[in-house]
């Protein structure tokens, strides 16, 4: 088990208004699983994501990641969290413009202050395992949408992250990139790590170990699979 919330909820203030993003839930994101998060827009998938990433502190419950209690952290101590724990996709790729592919994946490690020679022999080995790296001299405007949310995908891997969080990372693709990028991530779910995708997109349940839906604010187990 890498993270846990026990009645967590998400609750902001608007003005003297209250919105609730996400209702009491209590549920743990495993290691080894492919977890999908499904749900229409607005539903508190994201916030959910958000949560598990250390992007949000709970407004109520517990949240543990990799054994920490999200609640009692500084927010210094939740970047190193992220930094250290935490891989993210993004639907949008957000890949820095002018850096070549190989440069977009070192940028984690620069942060965690890794050398340059350890960190682009890291790099080469994460561009290699999603098959990019015959181009890591490219600039993403080179690079198709799959492509770039390949990079994207080695850029989140290159620090060995326990947890990978992606969110809506095949809204861009056409059918054969969603499916590279699905198998791929798949793939590192089969080998140990633990990954959650949101997505709205029925297509992508068929790559899943396990499924909970979000509705408003709501989260219920919809499916676990043997496969």
């Amino acid at each position: 088990m890498i993270a846990k919330l026990e009645n967590v909820n998400k609750v902001y203030r608007v003005g003297d208004q209250e919105i609730v993003a996400l209702q009491p839930t209590t549920m743990q994101v495993n290691e080894g699983e492919l977890l999908l998060i499904i749900g229409p827009s607005g539903s508190g998938k994201t916030t959910l994501l958000s949560l598990l990433g250390c992007v949000l502190y709970p407004t109520e419950g517990r949240l543990w990641v990799d054994g920490q209690e999200i609640n009692r952290l500084k927010e210094n101590q939740l970047a190193r969290l992220r930094l250290n724990t935490i891989g993210f996709v993004f639907q949008s790729f957000n890949l820095l413009a002018p850096l070549s592919a190989e440069d977009n994946v070192m940028m984690p490690m620069r942060l965690q202050g890794v050398s340059n020679t350890e960190g682009r022999k890291r790099a080469h080995a994460a561009l290699e395992m999603v098959d990019m790296m015959d181009r890591r001299k490219q600039l993403p405007k080179q690079l198709s949408g799959g492509q770039q949310q390949r990079v994207a995908i080695a850029r989140a891997l290159v620090t060995n992250p326990k947890l990978i969080l992606c969110d809506e990372p095949t809204a861009s693709l056409d059918k054969d990139s969603l499916d590279v990028v699905m198998q791929e991530l798949r793939h590192l779910a089969n080998e140990g790590k633990a990954v959650c995708v949101v997505t709205h997109d029925p297509r992508l349940e068929q790559y899943a170990h396990r499924i909970v839906a979000v509705n408003n604010g709501i989260v219920t187990q919809v499916q676990k699979f043997d496969h």
